[in-house]
């Protein structure tokens, strides 16, 4: 046999392959950033804001006033309102003394005086201090990964910068030809870790990228499998450690997964369906990892049209199509590109089942 050949030898059940990350790879190191730059990280810790607002505030346009003077207030009991009270706008902070906005057509102006002709309840049309937040209680736990809405709040509160672990992952490709498939996995790939949370370096080479010292892992895209210009694999084992080459999963089962020191080494096939696939069930728990959190899938629960067969042992994503509550497998091992093109998301069929009954209720995960 010719040795220059990588050859795969066995596949690695991937329950082994997520164990091994769990056992092996730590959390980078966190770092404080600005809000305008977290969107997607995962916090390192729990945020506390500063009571919000620090004193009651207005909540509507009307008359700051306390509500037990015009408690018996009516359109034919009319009450002067006291010194006490006064125009108030939205988000103004209260006047000492007051309890309550009432609204403008609740008032009447009688040249210089006014005068309620309705009452308002104690705590009507106002935020208590603390009613947006208050420093007891987090917004966002650490281990969470932050989204738009919650810059947001942040922002609401008066919070300038968080601390979060953004993993800094070098990405190259290992195979130095040049193939649409190739280009869009690459592509794919870059903006899936970036989603993720990553800082991605893309290096000129797979040999740059695991000589980075200054990454927390290493990403390469191509040259995993036979093939005369295939050498990706052999090229970490000189570098470091191959754990795993060849993994029961489909598509991709040329992956894999290596350490350089003590920083993983995620090596994925260049055909689009099998990096993503490779990503799907590997590069998200790692890159969850990396950055101490977690992986979050919301997936909506179908019933399958048709029934899905599965080898046992392989661990498949299959994409399908989803209408009214019903899904549809579109196809297995080879994901042409108009299968995924068609598909609404994918579901797993576990390595240890052979497949879905027709009727059967499937998670469907939307693709990312």
């Amino acid at each position: 046999m010719d040795s220059t050949i990588q050859r795969i030898a066995r596949l690695t059940p991937l329950d082994a392959i997520l164990e091994l990350i769990q056992s092996r790879v730590t959390a980078a190191a966190p770092h404080r950033a600005r809000l305008a730059e977290a969107l997607g990280a995962v916090l390192a810790a729990d945020v506390h804001s500063p009571q919000c607002p620090p004193q009651a505030i207005a909540l509507r346009d009307g008359f700051a006033v306390a509500a037990a003077e015009i408690a018996d207030a009516g359109p034919y009991t009319p009450m002067p309102l006291s010194l006490t009270a006064r125009r108030i706008d939205t988000g103004e902070a209260l006047p000492h003394g007051t309890d309550a906005v009432a609204p403008l057509d609740a008032i009447t102006l009688r040249g210089t005086h006014a005068e309620a002709i309705a009452a308002v309840a104690p705590g009507a049309g106002i935020l208590p201090a603390g009613g947006d937040s208050a420093p007891a209680f987090a917004l966002r736990r650490g281990g969470e990964r932050l989204r738009a809405l919650d810059l947001a709040v942040m922002a609401g509160a008066g919070i300038a910068e968080v601390t979060i672990r953004s993993p800094r992952v070098a990405l190259a490709r290992a195979s130095g030809t040049r193939t649409r498939m190739l280009d869009a996995a690459e592509v794919t790939l870059c903006r899936l870790a970036t989603e993720a949370g990553c800082a991605l370096r893309q290096t000129s080479s797979l040999a740059e990228a695991l000589s980075d010292s200054q990454c927390d892992a290493v990403i390469g895209i191509g040259g995993t499998g036979s093939g005369r210009r295939d050498d990706a694999v052999q090229d970490l084992a000189r570098r470091g450690r191959v754990e795993a080459h060849g993994i029961a999963i489909s598509p991709g089962e040329t992956a894999a997964l290596g350490f350089v020191g003590e920083r993983p080494v995620l090596l994925v096939p260049g055909r689009l369906d099998a990096a993503l696939a490779v990503w799907l069930l590997i590069g998200r728990p790692l890159a969850a990892r990396l950055a101490g959190g977690s992986v979050d899938d919301l997936p909506i629960t179908a019933s399958l049209r048709r029934k899905v067969t599965s080898a046992l042992g392989m661990t498949e994503v299959i994409p399908v199509s989803c209408k009214a509550g019903i899904a549809e497998a579109l196809g297995s091992e080879y994901l042409s590109l108009t299968t995924l093109a068609h598909s609404v998301g994918w579901i797993v069929v576990a390595a240890e089942s052979e497949g879905f009954a027709a009727g059967s209720a499937v998670a469907v995960n939307l693709w990312p």
